[in-house]
C-alpha cells in the first residue's frame, strides 16, 4: 500500500523559513516524480512544485520561484520542500503527490494527507 507522509509544517512569522518533508513506502519512489500541491481555505488546490525522477527536472509555480526548493532523496524515499522568505499568502495546507509523470496538474494517482502552514504577518 502506498504512504506519503508530510511533515515540517507549522506557525512561522513573515521572513521567515521551513522545510518541508514527504516520506514515500510502498512504491519504487526513484521511479516516481514528486510535487508539492497547496490548498488555503476557501480556495482551490494549487500547484507548488514538481521533481522528475531523476532530479534533472524542476518545475515552480511563479509565486515561488526563488524562494521555494524541491529536492528528493531517493536513498531515504523522501522528498522535501525548502521555503523560505515565506509570506502570509503562502499560508496553507501543503500536501504531496506522486505519480509517473512529470506534471503541474492534479491527476497523480498517490496523495499525502497534508501538514498545515502558516505564516503570520
Amino acid at each position: 500500500q502506498v504512504q506519503l507522509v508530510e511533515s515540517g509544517g507549522g506557525l512561522v512569522q513573515a521572513g521567515g523559513s521551513l522545510r518541508l518533508a514527504c516520506a514515500a513506502s510502498g512504491l519504487t519512489f526513484r521511479t516516481f516524480a514528486v510535487a508539492w500541491f497547496r490548498q488555503a481555505p476557501g480556495k482551490e488546490r494549487e500547484f507548488v512544485a514538481v521533481i522528475s525522477p531523476n532530479e534533472l527536472s524542476t518545475l515552480y509555480t511563479d509565486s515561488v520561484k526563488g524562494r521555494f526548493t524541491i529536492s528528493r532523496d531517493n536513498a531515504q524515499n523522501t522528498a522535501f520542500l525548502q521555503m523560505i522568505s515565506l509570506k502570509p499568502e503562502d499560508t496553507a495546507v501543503y500536501y504531496c503527490a506522486a505519480g509517473r509523470g512529470v506534471s503541474t496538474g492534479p491527476g497523480y494517482p498517490y496523495w499525502g494527507q497534508g501538514t498545515q502552514v502558516t505564516v503570520s504577518s
